[in-house]
């Protein structure tokens, strides 16, 4: 597997926040951080390939959000936060050699933080990022391609991800109180411990699970489950509502073919 990671920009501490209060944060702190949390994928068996933060782009290591890549093609974001539509350019440039390219066109917004692929299903969050042109148009290069798509309503969090992410292609790991987990069907659905509503972001990998350190009671619920969870503290990342998703673009490698925009 490839997981394409970006820098945290000296910037870092003047990120977008929509649903969590500001409060300083040491980027040396961050940094040391996002550079184990790399170390932890690479160990897992990824080829990260990194890419600098870039000038003036506070939220780009956040790489997440700047595209939703599927076996045949990687869709280029149009960020809804008008501050970080400038991410997309240099990610676009590394994916290029890996998938083909799509580009959401305005009037659209959308997050990849959006976005969550489970086998040939893509559930896409309508939030305050992500409208439903954005939805449309990822109708349109998927469907053709056999995804089902499928809008969810996100209530109470940035992201659809935030909310609910993939353990196999069998099971989500879920907060209930955030989305309506009918959508949801036929799979099975794991909650996050009561007293940890911010757990249901993990980053599945073939070998394990990456999960935030903060949340031990949910990856105790999900190793009695027969997962291998690999733990990460992220708690000066968090202060930027960023979560471990959201520091990477994770996917197969079979698919790389070289094409150009």
């Amino acid at each position: 597997m490839i997981a394409i990671t970006r820098e945290i920009s000296d910037d870092f501490a003047k990120c977008e926040l929509t649903h969590i209060e500001r409060v300083p944060i040491d980027v040396d702190v961050a940094r040391a951080q996002h550079e184990e949390y790399v170390r932890v994928l690479a160990e897992l068996g990824c080829r990260v390939i990194r890419i600098s933060s870039g000038e003036h782009l506070p939220d780009s290591v956040f790489i997440e959000d700047t595209a939703v890549v599927v076996d045949e093609v990687a869709i280029i974001c149009r960020p809804g936060a008008e501050s970080r539509r400038a991410e997309v350019d240099a990610v676009a440039g590394t994916l290029w050699l890996h998938r083909k390219l799509e580009e959401i066109q305005a009037p659209a917004t959308i997050d990849g933080g959006d976005v969550l692929v489970a086998g040939r299903t893509l559930f896409i969050g309508r939030s305050s990022r992500t409208n439903d042109e954005a939805i449309a148009q990822c109708a349109r290069v998927c469907e053709p391609l056999g995804y089902q798509i499928r809008p969810v309503e996100v209530r109470e969090c940035l992201h659809l991800k935030s909310a609910v992410t993939a353990l196999d292609n069998r099971r989500l790991l879920v907060n209930p109180d955030w989305i309506d987990t009918t959508v949801l069907t036929p799979f099975e659905v794991i909650d996050v411990h009561p007293d940890e509503p911010a757990a249901a972001n993990v980053v599945r990998l073939d070998a394990a699970l990456v999960a935030a350190a903060a949340f031990p009671k949910t990856a105790s619920r999900l190793e009695h489950r027969g997962y291998l969870v690999r733990t990460v503290d992220v708690s000066e990342i968090a202060k930027a509502e960023g979560a471990v998703t959201c520091c990477s673009l994770i996917f197969s490698t079979s698919q790389e073919t070289g094409f150009a925009l």
